[in-house]
């Protein structure tokens, strides 16, 4: 008791009262925080009215009420934060190395419904069709009812070779479309179509940002520079995000050693993270451009943004989707866990990527079914004859643009520096 009077003591004569010490986080493991006790208490006096009085089809147990208290608890506080289960969590833990069980569908909770953000390149789902924006209905001709993240993947998910059978709404056309699946291990480059035209321009695809993204750009990027690279052109189209290391990676390929490439920013001043370079690359002057659309979301924004402030890169296309927000995964016991949304990205600039996204140097829209065309273009570049194509897919090849008036402006800061 003494002890406790002594620190108390010693912390209001270092110039701030028991309200400021507690305000500051420095309320350590002795100090009772009351609100949560007195919350706590009244939890434990409904759980135990529910137990014991409930009459349904099945017993409610502590275990299962506990959870159910969770899953409400991280959904009411955005759309990224949910408690993990044992099976989600281990989802959560595939997905981070980019393989899992599924149909390749990148989804987000919004306005109450579960929203398509991007179909994963080369997987079943964008194969088949499904689009960004399109609101999943039915899972098995099941309507979706209080939707979660966690409830729809559970249900999309499962043993490759198996189907399910997807129901969306799509927006742009006011249509309900069923898609019937079949499921497949989804495991894929991150780095995909790398390639180099006989001017020196260069061209790569970022599809997300996985464990294996940063080597696999470095190799891409190497080979592309071995033949003599000239200007590079980055496309994070529709690409979700992913692991904030590999945005870090790639970033770190065209910056100086020491140079912060990103921050992050939770509740506290003192819980910013600075996140620089750490070098170890030959000095790369070619001029770089970098496509984006509303798909192009979190990990992909923050690689748009540190290039864009620090302008090493001419961004082309659509604004982002604005995901700014980041979320941590916390490991529980049981094998369960949670995600959950500590902090905020920041450019180098100290702009919040958060619900504005990054806004392109040259703006350049893309109509929903163009969109669609030129992704399925760029899933299946093994069929390069237009006439083989067409009979595939029943429509003609179509142009670029964006990547075109990508390219033009490396040909004017090219043809700028040779004057």
């Amino acid at each position: 008791m003494l002890k406790r009077l002594l620190l108390i003591a010693v912390a209001i004569a270092c110039g701030f009262g028991l309200a400021q010490f507690a305000a500051r986080g420095g309320a350590p493991g002795w100090w009772p925080d009351r609100e949560r006790d007195r919350n706590v208490k009244y939890f434990r006096e409904v759980l135990q009215l529910v137990k014991e009085n409930y009459v349904g089809d099945a017993p409610a147990g502590y275990d299962d009420l506990t959870r159910a208290a969770l899953d409400g608890l991280l959904g009411q506080l955005d759309p990224h934060s949910q408690f993990l289960r044992a099976d989600d969590y281990q989802q959560t833990e595939e997905e981070m190395t980019n393989a899992f069980g599924g149909v390749g569908i990148q989804v987000e909770l919004r306005d109450g419904q579960i929203v398509i953000i991007t179909p994963i390149a080369g997987t079943p789902a964008e194969r088949a069709g499904l689009r960004r924006g399109d609101r999943l209905v039915k899972i098995d001709g099941k309507p979706i009812e209080h939707p979660t993240i966690a409830g729809t993947l559970k249900l999309v998910r499962g043993e490759p070779d198996t189907s399910v059978t997807i129901s969306v709404f799509r927006p742009a056309t006011k249509q309900t479309l069923d898609f019937t699946l079949t499921r497949a291990r989804i495991r894929l480059d991150s780095v995909r179509n790398a390639g180099i035209r006989p001017d020196g321009l260069g061209y790569l695809q970022i599809t997300q940002f996985s464990e294996r993204t940063g080597k696999e750009f470095r190799t891409a990027l190497a080979g592309l520079e071995k033949q003599g690279l000239r200007g590079l052109v980055i496309d994070l189209r529709n690409n979700p995000g992913g692991l904030l290391d590999a945005a870090i990676d790639v970033c770190n390929e065209f910056f100086e050693p020491g140079e912060l490439i990103v921050y992050t920013q939770g509740r506290s001043p003192e819980s910013r993270e600075d996140f620089k370079a750490g070098g170890g690359h030959a000095r790369r002057a070619y001029p770089v451009a970098i496509l984006v659309n509303g798909g192009t979301a979190s990990a992909a924004e923050i690689v748009s943004g540190a290039m864009r402030d620090t302008k090493r890169a001419v961004i082309v296309g659509e604004k982002t989707f604005g995901k700014g927000s980041v979320q941590s995964i916390i490991e529980l016991r049981n094998g369960e866990g949670l995600r959950l949304t500590t902090a905020r990205y920041y450019t180098p600039g100290g702009i919040t990527i958060h619900e504005k996204g990054i806004q392109p140097h040259v703006e350049i829209e893309v109509s929903p079914d163009d969109e669609a065309k030129l992704r399925l273009q760029q899933s299946r570049a093994d069929l390069t004859a237009p006439a083989e194509f067409s009979d595939r897919f029943g429509f003609t090849q179509i142009e670029d643009v964006q990547l075109n008036a990508a390219e033009e402006v490396l040909q004017g800061v090219l043809a700028a520096k040779v004057k």
